[in-house]
């Protein structure tokens, strides 16, 4: 597994992106691979403004809107799941006021929302958005 660290559009909050926060999610996306018994390969952390994932949102998911994370997922040559997270800062800056959950908190839980993804779950019914907040708050409880 290798995580890279991107910024397009924004340099407002990489003061937080340091190595032990780096650490914390190498930790928990480990995790998140032993218990969930799959292999990552490359996962690109790409953190942007809204604009910048309006943009993908719209050309990709054709939805005309911001949101805090897309995840573009696929396997590499070994069968490793892989992708990229584009994490909206600012839509997760306003989500951790609006949720009063605290600001890395919330960006932790997008990055395990995407990571999940990359394990395979959807949250496209009730059902399955239950369990994909189910394992997002067990895998949160581990930092």
């Amino acid at each position: 597994m290798k995580i890279n660290y991107i910024y397009k559009e924004t340099d407002t909050e990489k003061k937080i992106y340091n190595k032990e926060f780096k650490n914390q999610i190498t930790l928990l996306i480990s995790q998140t691979e032993k218990e969930e018994k799959i292999k990552f390969g490359i996962i690109n952390l790409v953190f942007c403004n809204d604009e910048f994932i309006r943009e993908y949102n719209r050309n990709y998911l054709g939805h005309d809107y911001e949101t805090d994370i897309i995840t573009f997922h696929d396997k590499d040559i070994n069968n490793h799941a892989e992708g990229d997270l584009l994490i909206s800062v600012e839509t997760v800056k306003n989500n951790s006021i609006r949720f009063k959950s605290g600001y890395k908190m919330e960006l932790c839980r997008v990055i395990i929302h995407g990571i999940l993804h990359l394990c395979g779950y959807q949250d496209k019914t009730a059902k399955e958005k239950a369990l994909m907040r189910k394992k997002e708050n067990y895998y949160l409880k581990l930092i």
